[in-house]
């Protein structure tokens, strides 16, 4: 998959990086090998780290598409750029590549509800959802989002059973204040100062 976004974004035009940088060993697991940590236990421990809740979306030929999104940061400031981490088996991944943009949407914290219909696959996510085309790349743009951030892809590092997905900043904005959704442990919660 991730050869095919880089040929995807070379046929664009757009830079797929600075500079290539040596394959990293990578080993996998053997049959008769335990692996270095427990996949139940490596949830658990990092689900003490809250984060912030997103919904990546795109517009392409067959409508919007969009997905939950909890792994997402600011990556550089010059120039202006953003990460995000998809799962190689998400069905709304191959959508965004082909499109080559995205905006990510910052929920707030009464749209824990909006943020579990993104979640599911196979859904018509976007059914009874307002939302209208981000300035600079068309991709949806979601109504009562505090804030939004619309980028177009410019690299893809592969991460395990990731993709990294590095996108440059073309507009953004902060609709209104209000409080974060966060995901604590399992479950939604609230900041409180």
């Amino acid at each position: 998959m991730a050869a095919t976004v880089v040929r995807h974004l070379r046929a664009a035009g757009s830079p797929t990086a600075v500079e290539p940088l040596p394959r990293p060993d990578l080993r996998a697991v053997r049959e008769d090998e335990r692996p270095p940590v427990d996949p139940a236990e490596f949830r658990r421990v990092l689900g003490h780290f809250a984060s912030g809740v997103t919904i990546v979306t795109t517009l392409d030929a067959d409508g919007p598409a969009g997905f939950a999104c909890q792994s997402f940061a600011s990556l550089s400031l010059d120039p202006p750029l953003v990460a995000f981490m998809v799962a190689r088996t998400s069905t709304t991944w191959p959508r965004i590549a082909a499109a080559g943009t995205f905006c990510v949407n910052v929920l707030g914290a009464e749209q824990g509800a909006l943020c579990r219909s993104f979640a599911v696959s196979g859904a018509d996510k976007f059914a009874g959802v307002p939302w209208d085309p981000s300035p600079s790349t068309g991709s949806p743009r979601l109504t009562g989002a505090p804030a939004w951030i619309d980028c177009t892809i410019t690299t893809v590092h592969t991460g395990g059973d990731h993709l990294i997905v590095v996108g440059r900043v073309e507009a953004l904005g902060a609709e209104h204040e209000g409080e974060p959704l966060l995901f604590h442990r399992g479950r939604f919660g609230r900041f409180s100062a």
